[in-house]
């Protein structure tokens, strides 16, 4: 079969085709793995304008003026003259869009949208996102209970649960990956994100530092950008006496580095309030990492729920305390396990693959 994936929206910072596709790594491996069974294709938007070929797919990049094509004849006509049999659509608020490349299409080609985290529009454009609704054949979601805020707008029997992006990095061994961040404790957590109100880390801080009171030699590391909450974080630290020297904020860390820090980690902490795919918690996962994570829609389907990691109350510093608290009784190695085949089976590249050819032959 033939698919295209695209977008609707411009990147203009990005001009050469492997730069964005590097940026796109965790997206465009599902492409890849589809190219094994399936011609793929796909339509990208930045400042450039040619064809490039990459492992097995082939991108168009169509460069165009505006961060948001609204009326996207280019794209369409390029779509069209390339006879899909499904079309991929990035994201669930481009309905003006959607109903176009329905009229291009005709009814034979099936037209699958991808959930991005997206809310649903208010007035008019909520009527317009129900107009759409009747173009689309199916819609992905990371989780089906992400589409409750969409009941009003799309038909609920077309929703299916596939993640969109998965990590493409692997376990390796730990002691070698400590040796490389130049890090190291047992049990030794680690937190990536924004230092913001959303990521939390304030809770995750005030609840390892009463943590430390019950494992002394633990240790958590705090990868971080965007420093909103610094100061915060700073003072709450220093707060502890032991404070400073179990928690450290490492800072801004490359994403080709990421792989040892998640190979050095027992355990991934995330203290989010919403998260749309959580990719630092997958990344970790992959790498066989524990998660310790928020009781929110994205973590408990990614986590299972109850195939593995530990889930507490976002917000509450004292049920965070006592999640901690049972990391102490736990065989790591048995918990890894469950989490590298948690992640095989629902995470992974192949996983996902598997789960769209699904979707397909279910249209």
């Amino acid at each position: 079969m033939k698919f295209i994936f695209t977008s609707y929206v411009s990147t203009p910072e990005y001009n050469q085709p492997e730069a964005w596709l590097k940026r796109i790594e965790a997206y465009i491996g599902i492409l890849e793995k589809l190219s094994h069974n399936h011609t793929v294709t796909g339509i990208e938007r930045i400042n450039y304008e040619g064809e490039h070929k990459q492992n097995g797919v082939q991108y168009y990049f169509i460069k165009l003026n505006n961060k948001v094509s609204r009326f996207p004849w280019r794209i369409h006509w390029l779509i069209k003259e390339l006879q899909p049999d499904v079309v991929f659509v990035n994201g669930l608020i481009f309905s003006l869009q959607l109903i176009q490349l329905r009229l291009t299409l005709g009814k034979a080609v099936k037209i699958i949208v991808l959930h991005r985290a997206e809310k649903p529009f208010k007035g008019f454009k909520r009527q317009l996102q129900k107009l759409a609704d009747k173009c689309v054949n199916a819609y992905l979601f990371a989780s089906s209970d992400f589409a409750n805020e969409w009941k009003m707008n799309i038909n609920v029997k077309k929703v299916h649960e596939v993640i969109q992006a998965s990590s493409i990095f692997f376990p390796m061994d730990k002691l070698d990956a400590r040796r490389k961040t130049n890090t190291g404790a047992d049990p030794f957590f680690l937190w990536v994100g924004r230092l913001d109100a959303n990521k939390d880390p304030i809770t995750v801080i005030t609840g390892f530092l009463e943590f430390l009171k019950e494992e002394p030699n633990a240790k958590l590391y705090l990868i971080y950008q965007g420093e909103e909450l610094l100061q915060q974080v700073q003072s709450l630290i220093n707060s502890e006496e032991k404070g400073a020297s179990a928690i450290r904020l490492v800072g801004k860390v490359l994403h080709d580095e990421m792989q040892m820090w998640y190979n050095s980690a027992d355990f991934i902490i995330s203290s989010s309030h919403y998260e749309g795919s959580g990719m630092a918690v997958c990344e970790a996962m992959s790498c066989g990492c524990i998660p310790v994570v928020t009781n929110i829609l994205s973590f408990r389907r990614m986590t299972g729920p109850d195939k593995c990691g530990l889930l507490f109350e976002a917000g509450n510093e004292k049920d965070l305390l006592a999640t901690l608290v049972k990391t102490k009784g736990m065989n790591i190695e048995i918990e890894r396990t469950k989490v590298l085949k948690q992640f095989n089976e629902e995470l992974s590249f192949e996983a996902i693959v598997n789960k769209v050819n699904k979707v397909i032959n279910s249209l």
